[in-house]
């Protein structure tokens, strides 16, 4: 009876996607792959196959994949050292909002889905609040658990830290979020007509 209900909540081609999104999610950031260049900075879309898992396979799918690029920011944060990468070596900070990605993806999705008349639409908005949910999450845990060291890396009084954090957030969150409707609109709409 156990083995059953376990096989129901994860099965076999489930198990499958996973691996195939967390490889390429890890793949994209050992390459360099997940980092697109803008004008201004370096768009992470690392984070975009867990938006697809979920949407497309689940929560727990979408969970899992968001967990290992949560542990592949340990990893990295330990391998290749940046003055902020002591950030990561919070497994609360590189795995909870990872996690969070493919929870609000899927239930954003679940919730839009039948109240939007265009699928693609409901697929956008559930991508930008995950995206944006990755930002605040892991910008807002690094303002409660390391205000004074970031402010000290940075060279900034702690009072300024918040703003420079702040800053971080609509900097980057937001083409990050715009980046991932934009990459996950086509994809997930391709991989449910597949999937039928």
């Amino acid at each position: 009876m156990e083995r059953s209900t376990t096989k129901r909540v994860l099965g076999l081609r489930q198990m499958v996607i996973v691996g195939m999104l967390s490889g390429i999610s890890i793949f994209m950031g050992l390459t360099g792959l997940g980092f697109i260049p803008l004008p201004f900075m370096k768009a992470t879309i690392m984070h975009i196959p867990a938006i697809i898992g979920a949407i497309v396979e689940g929560p727990i799918v979408g969970a899992l994949v968001g967990g290992v690029f949560g542990l592949f920011s340990i990893y990295q944060a330990f391998t290749a050292p940046m003055p902020t990468s002591f950030i990561f070596y919070n497994p609360i900070i590189a795995i909870v909002p990872r996690v969070l990605i493919a929870i609000v993806a899927y239930y954003v999705y679940k919730f839009l889905k039948n109240k939007l008349k265009k699928e693609s639409l409901a697929i956008g908005i559930a991508s930008v609040l995950a995206t944006l949910t990755n930002t605040i999450g892991v910008l807002g845990l690094t303002y409660v658990f390391y205000l004074d060291k970031y402010a000290h890396v940075l060279g900034i009084e702690p009072s300024a830290a918040g703003a420079a954090i702040a800053t971080v957030g609509v900097t980057n969150g937001i083409p990050e979020a715009i980046l991932s409707a934009v990459i996950t609109i086509p994809v997930i709409t391709t991989l449910k007509k597949i999937k039928k």
